[in-house]
């Protein structure tokens, strides 16, 4: 959060050119981050939606950014001819989700655009997979703004992943999606302010979060949703068999739902907070396997992700630092990407290894991460195509 003044994103409009990297950092109004200076707006409906939100801008880079133009001779930046990427897809959609989730429960037919959606995100993971587990796992923005969309998108893909290999047919893994997509509709604002929060929850967020599976469920009827198995997941995503999880108590969990705790929990012990770092996969992997008493459920999700995710780092035997990119096809021997020498310095070209080769292969994942570069998707996966 920042106290410095800020001004209206609305005043700087005629310095923002959709595709184009941002010359300042976008606020909330809150302070919070939205999207850091060098990110991209990619659409003029993301735009319409930062608007929506308050989004600022701190009035001495506004004020900079513009003088720097007319030194220049340009008011304004030129018109981008930059090529869509996939990862330019997948910050469209984390904005229309934004749109859903705020007015969702305004409409009886909004079910129809919830399902229209789901089906561009499931198209979207399945045409770059590692990548969208790359990003679920490498959470390096740290826009705590946006967690509950992250989290949401995150966890979609993980539940999605962790079905298909336990063979769900399509039309349930679909459900399963939206599920995971809206589970936490009814305190969206509320995880957004707790994923930065210093203290601990109130009373009155405590009991907000335990009623959330209910006012979620609720919202999701009024915009028309009857789909019994989403409705199930979403009002039962915190339940746990014999009976201590909530808000019911419930000693019998249905699958959908149980897979989607299971997700749910994943995606958040591998999320940084602002004061807790995220858990290494691997051991975020060992409690979930533990919670479930080595059940199929865990077993799947760790199939699915994968012994070394795509976004992990790892110590390679010649002694290189790198960090996963692409799953393994077969065994525990992913393709990395190179970042640090044995000497601890920036590799140059950050070269692909296949850590099949006994050359390159895996030592272990590198615990000690102070040193280590804040890698963003974008960099070792290049302009993937949408």
């Amino acid at each position: 959060m920042t106290d410095t003044a800020r001004v209206p994103l609305a005043q700087v409009r005629d310095l923002l050119v959709p595709g184009e990297p941002l010359p300042f950092r976008v606020l909330d109004a809150q302070g919070r981050l939205l999207l850091a200076a060098g990110q991209r707006i990619v659409s003029n409906d993301q735009l319409q939606a930062l608007l929506e939100r308050g989004a600022s801008v701190e009035t001495d880079q506004a004020r900079a950014v513009r003088r720097a133009r007319e030194a220049a001779g340009s008011g304004g930046p030129v018109p981008s001819h930059r090529r869509a990427t996939w990862f330019d897809t997948w910050e469209r959609q984390l904005w229309a989700l934004d749109k859903q989730l705020r007015s969702l429960g305004r409409d009886p037919e909004q079910y129809l655009e919830l399902e229209r959606f789901v089906d561009a995100q499931l198209q979207l993971v399945d045409k770059h997979p590692d990548a969208a587990l790359f990003l679920a796992i490498r959470q390096d923005d740290r826009r705590f703004a946006l967690y509950a969309l992250t989290h949401a998108l995150h966890t979609a893909t993980v539940a999605v992943g962790c079905a298909r290999v336990l063979g769900w047919p399509a039309p349930r893994q679909r459900s399963l999606a939206l599920a995971a997509l809206t589970m936490n509709a009814s305190i969206v604002e509320l995880q957004s302010q707790m994923a930065e929060q210093t203290d601990a929850p109130s009373k009155r967020q405590i009991d907000a979060i335990r009623a959330h599976p209910h006012r979620s469920a609720e919202l999701l009827r009024a915009s028309g949703v009857t789909d019994p198995e989403w409705l199930a997941a979403v009002e039962d995503h915190h339940e746990r068999a014999g009976g201590s999880g909530y808000p019911r108590g419930l000693a019998t969990v249905g699958e959908m739902a149980h897979v989607l705790r299971a997700a749910d929990v994943f995606a958040a012990k591998v999320s940084p907070r602002l004061l807790r770092e995220p858990l290494l996969p691997q051991l975020a992997a060992r409690q979930l396997f533990q919670d479930e008493a080595g059940g199929p459920v865990a077993a799947a999700l760790i199939k699915a992700v994968g012994v070394y995710p795509p976004g992990e780092f790892v110590k390679l035997r010649n002694g290189e630092t790198a960090v996963v990119v692409h799953r393994a096809t077969a065994g525990h021997a992913p393709r990395v990407v190179v970042l640090l020498t044995p000497a601890g310095k920036p590799a140059p070209d950050a070269p692909q290894r296949d850590t099949a080769d006994p050359t390159w292969a895996i030592a272990g994942v590198a615990t000690q991460r102070a040193g280590l570069p804040r890698v963003l998707a974008e960099q070792v996966f290049g302009l993937l195509e949408p």
